[in-house]
């Protein structure tokens, strides 16, 4: 690609001569006059080539950037107030100035185009909000047992990688399904090179244990190639065989065997049961589809790969109301393809403007022909309706959404640098008194407020933990986090958070980190919120892995929503302490022998006057009390005597 600068030119004495004032002085909102002066300035001298020109208001701010077939003639349009829509008539009076970039073809002007509205971000251009890098599933190459696991970012040579996956919902949904049907190990190296026996994850039968030798190589080395076939797209094939074994392990009577590949192949049901689009005949796709509706534009993007769905994700580009839904897809392709490569085909819901031009500009940076398509019958429409749905449904949700709550959740996002507001934050506390009665509480929030039929109490089953706050932060989560793998290793239902808050500082943040590495869970963020100096609220310090200790802005909202969860678990903690504190001052001794209830248990203490007098009774004397038997006197005599 070849460009060339057009370096702008004064125009201010022709401006001073009619009385106005010079570009240096003139405010943000100017006359249409002035601008489109401005403009006529800049057309005289531009040549018919293609390029990119940019309109810059009076503080440096660039408004616009577009591309042009020819310059002269495009830049000549924004002269003439007839033709012009009032956005562009706003623009226009914005405008103080301009810049130009000649290119050798109108596709590598688009090119440039996207890649500038990228750079700044104009108003008067769609803007797409979200441009995070999509995760990938990668089988690691780099280490002789190939390690299965989420991938962002730079790709290394030599990995294999599947995808994208539209969200860390969509990636996580499949790499634990896939763990389920192909037990490979999933840990770091770290852990892996430091293992001395198995695992949680070998235990529910979700690696196989290479660590401590527990698979050998070749064996390991039959999973890699199923993992890879079926991400490849050559998943019939795969189930096929796994079918096939399981067959001839149920007729050699290996019934465990044939219990475990029995498993393996409801994993691989259950990845595609997730599929509400899917297309077996189109081996690589994206689809768009494109909803319009009270002046918001919602476009959900779904990837289809070796015919299987990966997800989809809602973009809400910001836009002028006027334009329709198919302006602002097609400045939606673009700018969404500016960092990534273009599929060979691409399915829209309305006709894009351009596409022609838009298919040679994608090609140009995949390496390959791009096919932009809006089918009108056939599998591939009834997909698109499907999507376009979709768009719908997002929309609606959003604009609903649009309250308190989710903007504080977006901040709590902003604060914690998250993908996205979290939809399920739990927060931990623990309770005792030097030791004794300890618990951990666990309450939950999320875009409704809290979801207090989802709190938890966890009483603390090791003495060694009690009044040990590290131990006991481990305890709660290490049965928390155990017990959820075992009941849904999938991790596709709303009970897995998105973020974890533990009252407490480094220490607990520590503790915490260590049972979700132990566990295999290393996608869910983990925040320690402990108190200021003298304990003052609005003094909180915030400890995260990588990042130095910091606080928020006494009055920041976010704060103050984060001081709510914080007390809510630690009121739901003390008071679960204190019903727990109370039923072990009532509870008598007379509580543990088998076959008292509540009236004979008052019966005894009425007779005797204590737990401690009932003890230390004769055997006659016990039965002489009214409603005790002689074989339940019996059983109270020797329970404290130690008898059987």
């Amino acid at each position: 690609m070849a460009f060339s600068q057009i370096s702008p030119h004064p125009v201010t004495d022709e401006i001073e001569q009619d009385g106005k004032p010079s570009e240096g002085s003139l405010e943000s909102e100017g006359s249409l006059a002035d601008g489109m002066r401005v403009i006529a300035e800049f057309v005289r001298t531009l040549p018919r080539k293609p390029g990119v020109y940019r309109m810059i208001a009076a503080d440096g701010e660039v408004l616009y950037v577009g591309k042009a077939r020819s310059l002269r003639s495009r830049v000549a349009a924004y002269t003439q107030p007839t033709r012009l829509e009032n956005r562009l008539m706003r623009m226009v009076s914005n405008t103080r100035s301009m810049e130009f970039v000649v290119t050798d073809s109108e596709a590598e002007a688009l090119l440039l185009e996207n890649n500038l509205i990228k750079r700044f971000r104009p108003r008067f251009n769609v803007l797409l909000r979200d441009d995070k890098s999509f995760p990938y599933i990668v089988i690691r190459r780099d280490t002789a047992w190939p390690q299965l696991a989420k991938h962002r970012g730079t790709r290394e040579p030599g990995n294999e990688y599947f995808g994208p996956f539209a969200s860390a919902t969509a990636v996580n949904r499949t790499l634990y399904a896939l763990q389920r049907a192909f037990p490979l190990r999933s840990c770091s190296d770290g852990v892996f090179s430091t293992r001395t026996r198995p695992c949680l994850q070998y235990q529910i039968k979700r690696c196989t244990a290479p660590c401590v030798g527990r698979i050998d190589k070749p064996e390991y080395d039959v999973i890699v190639g199923e993992v890879r076939d079926f991400l490849g797209g050559r998943n019939r094939e795969v189930q096929q065989a796994l079918g096939e074994r399981m067959e001839k392990a149920s007729a050699d009577l290996q019934f465990e065997q044939a219990a475990v590949l029995r498993d393996r192949i409801r994993a691989l049901a259950h990845i595609q049961s997730h599929q509400s689009i899917s297309l077996p005949s189109i081996d690589e796709a994206d689809i768009f589809a494109a909803h319009a509706e009270g002046g918001q534009v919602c476009v959900q993007v779904f990837f289809l790969r070796a015919g299987q769905n990966l997800g989809n994700r809602a973009y809400f580009p910001s836009h002028a109301k006027e334009l329709d839904e198919s302006a602002v897809l097609s400045a939606f392709i673009g700018q969404f393809y500016e960092a990534r490569q273009a599929p060979r085909l691409i399915l829209v819901s309305h006709e894009v403007a351009e596409a022609e031009l838009l298919e040679r500009a994608l090609g140009m940076t995949a390496g390959h022909k791009v096919e932009i398509r809006n089918p009108r019958r056939g599998d591939q429409k009834d997909a698109l309706d499907q999507a376009v749905t979709n768009a719908r449904e997002a929309l609606a949700r959003r604009m609903a959404e649009r309250g308190t709550q989710r903007q504080l959740l977006e901040g709590v996002a902003r604060v914690f640098n998250l993908e996205g507001p979290p939809e399920r934050i739990e927060v931990y506390d623990n309770s005792h008194i030097q030791g004794h009665a300890p618990i951990g509480a666990m309450i939950v929030a999320g875009p409704d407020g809290f979801i207090k039929n989802s709190y938890r109490k966890f009483n603390i089953k090791s003495e060694d933990a009690a009044g040990d706050d590290f131990a006991m932060m481990r305890e709660v989560l290490s049965r928390r986090f155990g017990r959820a793998l075992k009941e849904n290793p999938e991790r596709d239902d709303e009970s897995w958070p998105d973020l974890l808050l533990i009252d407490g500082g480094q220490g607990q943040l520590e503790a915490a980190r260590q049972v979700l590495v132990e566990l295999g869970i290393e996608d869910i963020a983990v925040v320690g919120i402990a108190k200021g100096p003298d304990r003052d609220a609005g003094r909180e310090r915030f400890f995260l892995a990588g990042r130095p200790p910091f606080g928020l802005e006494p009055r920041d909202p976010v704060l103050y929503f984060l001081q709510r969860l914080r007390d809510e678990a630690h009121r739901f903690a003390i008071g679960t302490h204190r019903t727990r504190r109370a039923a072990d001052i009532t509870r008598s001794a007379l509580d543990e022998v088998p076959g008292i209830g509540a009236s004979r248990k008052r019966a005894l203490l009425h007779h005797f006057g204590s737990a401690r007098a009932v003890a230390v009774a004769t055997l006659e004397d016990i039965k002489s009390v009214p409603g005790i038997s002689d074989a339940l006197a019996q059983k109270i005599h020797d329970h404290f005597r130690g008898g059987s």
